[in-house]
């Protein structure tokens, strides 16, 4: 397994020693990214809560473009099941969707069950890639973007908008399915856009049933917000400073952070893929990632620690699209030698220590 400490190979080991050195002497550091197993997250809340620091997952944008909607008007959700189990109409809002799995599981399906068993599917498309791989029915956005054309389409549906003869046609669509579901990326669409859209939905529930399928975010947005509402009470982005879980998605913004100054050192947990930011190099830093990575090499951070990829060379609980729910992964190949949830275990174990011997 490999490990480097400012540029140069090293073990675990020292490795791990290396890392309790700079977070002992950090004043305000942040623990970010979190794109791994759930034990391996679990993990990193306890350490950061030992050493005061503030959380922020790569997740994050994805997550508050919900979370304040969700907490301010609430949301018509349904499940992958349901979907392909039930709806006869399907919208599939944006571009980001459209790589999901669930788009040619729906286009290759017909409802099976409900008031629409039977019935032809129809696949619709709002500002979509408009290509001819899966069969649908495209509108084009409008200029302003995804939020402004659900909010058009909104009014069309509404009667408060007349003449916009594409966006008509879409709402009647919409207001004859028996069972329909829209698709969205919330981080896309926007947490205005994605109150919008929860609107609209509101509003065809007034003459049909029709709910929302959020696709979820690739860096387990989803696990981890369950994680941080059973272990924390509060959603993801936190500070630890006074030992007690704050929850503030502004002041704990990582980028924002870092940005202003605020922070002096940064733990970055990456044992699943996710995009590295730019500015992990800028601060004091340790990335725990994992091995094959990119990432996995001496020049990613001052201390790299590679560990097992969960569901390849780990095992661990993930997020499960298809069941929308935590499943645990079993590693496929030979076990790696470490793990990210023992990595950070013994960080803590060495900070321990490391205080003890300084009394």
């Amino acid at each position: 397994m490999a490990a480097w400490v400012k540029g140069g190979a090293t073990d675990a080991d020292a490795a791990v020693d290396a890392a309790a050195t700079l977070l002992a002497a950090a004043r305000t550091p942040i623990v970010a990214g979190l794109c791994a197993e759930l034990s391996a997250v679990r993990a990193a809340y306890h350490l950061a809560d030992a050493i005061g620091a503030s959380v922020d997952p790569v997740a994050g944008p994805n997550l508050y473009a919900e979370l304040g909607v969700l907490s301010r008007t609430g949301a018509m959700l349904t499940t992958p099941a349901e979907t392909t189990g039930r709806a006869d109409a399907i919208l599939i809002v944006g571009n980001a969707p459209w790589d999901r799995a669930i788009v040619q599981e729906i286009a290759e399906s017909a409802p099976l069950r409900g008031r629409a068993a039977g019935a032809e599917r129809t696949l619709l498309s709002l500002g979509g890639p408009r290509n001819g791989a899966t069969r649908h029915v495209a509108y084009p956005a409008e200029a302003g973007g995804l939020a402004v054309s659900v909010a058009h389409l909104r009014a069309c549906l509404k009667g408060h908008l007349a003449g916009e003869t594409a966006y008509g046609d879409l709402a009647r669509r919409l207001a004859a399915a028996q069972y329909g579901v829209v698709l969205y990326d919330a981080a896309e669409l926007g947490e205005l856009g994605v109150e919008m859209l929860q609107g609209m939905v509101k509003d065809l529930n007034e003459v049909t049933r029709f709910f929302t399928l959020p696709v979820s975010d690739p860096y387990q947005g989803r696990a981890l917000l369950q994680l941080a509402a059973w272990t924390t009470g509060q959603a993801p982005r936190v500070g630890f400073g006074r030992h007690v879980p704050e929850h503030d998605p502004w002041r704990f913004d990582s980028a924002r952070q870092i940005a202003a100054g605020e922070a002096d050192a940064v733990l970055w947990l990456a044992s699943l893929p996710a995009p590295r930011p730019d500015w992990l190099g800028t601060l004091p830093s340790i990335a725990i990632v994992g091995e094959g990575s990119p990432e996995a090499t001496g020049d990613a951070a001052e201390i790299v620690i590679a560990v097992g990829v969960p569901g390849e060379s780990a095992g661990g609980s993930l997020w499960n699209d298809r069941r929308a729910t935590i499943t645990y992964a079993p590693p496929t190949g030979q076990p790696a030698e470490l793990t990210a949830a023992g990595v950070l275990a013994a960080i803590q174990d060495r900070l321990v220590q490391k205080k003890a011997a300084s009394c």
